[in-house]
């Protein structure tokens, strides 16, 4: 019998480990089928992803300060099974919601197991089925950010639809010999990071500083016990190519133009100038010294960037000032030279709440990803069953207003836009989400063909 095998996590997997347990970097993949799921071949499925990924059958062991990774030699999921199909739980506010959102909203929320402080072992991922009224059933996989960055979420979901896709009895491979990729703080070559102690501090307080001169959102409630919510922002094919056409006119990515559409949305109820943060996370894989043995796990760093806005801008004026804002910072490796003071502000946040606003734990206003998912897989998808899918992480401990998760799906752009609830309410989210819609619809009128 292999003995398991493990490590201590790095510095970005320990302020996650922080933040999961007040709610924040729960990462849930769902996905909508209208054919009964073969609960033996998805479980061998999962198993083998688990073969192959050895970060997917690791516990996370919780010692005095500190966490390590230990990694099982055989795959453990277990899926369980839910049936719904008598009693769909029935959202508390008004607003109508699909039942995939409502089950990807409960699975968002599902952090029992990471926040009891009496275990000191606990699984990073977890898999169910519910089946609801209609023949309709949703698979649900939940994990935890430490070992799932949004990278991770779409070679997991690609590699297990494959797997639904093959027609030959599924084998979990015996891969013992593998072990989890190093942290990014160790793959990151050193002279990206290096930093003299003096700046490193004048960097910390430089954040801390002005992190009380950003505008937030207004909040509903700040006192209520908080979870996650959802809502969704979908552009038909036409509209979405407008918005990609002027991207690539201004050459810029998504990102900036979905920056620039959310502080739009954001300031249209203030007056006079307001300074806004944007967080805008990218993928490190590319650009690490070593080579990944696996590319599952959390690789992506953040840059913070501040923004005046005054009333009035243009989207694409804005945007080409925000993306240039990153693309500046990104080339002076700051998403490496400044990713040691992030991790430490984010955990002295977690411990400290009443350093931000109303004890809000917002870090900014909105948080994008660098690069959008591209997914033209939506034929194959269907032909296995597979209707819809949402995919996003929590941010209702220490994070954003807004974390935007972006997709192009089929040409159409897809972002599930997940805020903290009842800090924000679900139809001040919605206003804000429809002021975003709208922005960019009218963003892509000059560029339609």
């Amino acid at each position: 019998m292999s003995e398991p095998k493990g490590r201590t996590v790095g510095g970005t997997e320990y302020s996650w480990c922080k933040a999961v347990q007040g709610g924040t970097g729960i990462a849930v993949v769902a996905l909508r089928t209208s054919k009964l799921p073969n609960i033996n071949r998805l479980q061998k499925a999962l198993h083998k992803l688990q073969n192959s990924h050895p970060i997917l059958k690791s516990t996370l062991l919780q010692h005095t300060s500190t966490f390590s990774f230990l990694t099982s030699p055989t795959p453990f999921l277990q899926l369980k099974i839910h049936d719904l199909s008598l009693n769909l739980n029935k959202p508390n506010d008004a607003v109508t919601i699909s039942p995939l959102q409502q089950i990807l909203e409960q699975e968002l929320n599902n952090d029992s197991v990471w926040r009891d402080a009496s275990l000191n072992s606990n699984e990073m991922f977890f898999g169910s089925i519910y089946a609801l009224p209609n023949n309709v059933w949703v698979i649900a996989l939940r994990l935890h950010v430490a070992a799932c960055d949004r990278t991770t979420a779409v070679l997991l979901l690609r590699e297990l639809l494959e797997l639904m896709e093959e027609k030959e009895e599924i084998v979990s491979e015996d891969q013992n010999d593998k072990k989890v990729s190093l942290a990014i703080e160790d793959l990151v070559p050193r002279e990206k990071t290096k930093k003299p102690l003096l700046a490193r501090g004048l960097n910390v307080l430089g954040y801390s500083l002005n992190s009380f001169k950003l505008t937030n959102l207004k909040f509903n409630d700040s006192k209520t016990t908080r979870f996650s919510q959802v809502v969704r922002l979908q552009l038909n094919q036409d509209d979405t190519k407008g918005v990609l056409a002027g991207c690539a006119w201004n050459g810029i990515k998504v990102c900036g133009v979905m920056s620039a559409a959310g502080m739009i949305a954001g300031h249209s109820s203030k007056r006079g100038s307001k300074k806004y943060g944007i967080v805008t996370l990218t993928d490190c894989r590319s650009t690490l010294q070593s080579r990944l043995s696996d590319n599952f796990g959390f690789y992506h760093s953040a840059i913070l960037n501040s923004h005046e806005i005054k009333g009035g801008e243009t989207i694409w004026e804005l945007a080409k000032k925000t993306y240039g804002a990153f693309a500046t910072s990104k080339k002076n490796n700051k998403h490496f030279s400044d990713m040691e003071d992030l991790n430490f502000l984010m955990c002295k946040a977690i411990e400290n709440p009443g350093l931000t606003p109303s004890s809000s734990l917002r870090t900014s206003i909105m948080s994008v990803f660098e690069d959008t998912v591209v997914d033209n897989s939506g034929k194959k998808q269907r032909e296995i069953g597979v209707e819809d899918y949402m995919g996003c992480a929590s941010i209702h401990g220490v994070g954003p207003s807004i974390a935007i998760f972006d997709t192009i799906r089929d040409g159409c752009l897809d972002c599930i836009c997940v805020y903290p609830a009842p800090l924000h309410s679900r139809e001040q989210m919605q206003d804000i989400v429809g002021k975003m819609k709208s922005t960019l619809i009218d963003a892509a009128k000059a560029y339609k063909e």
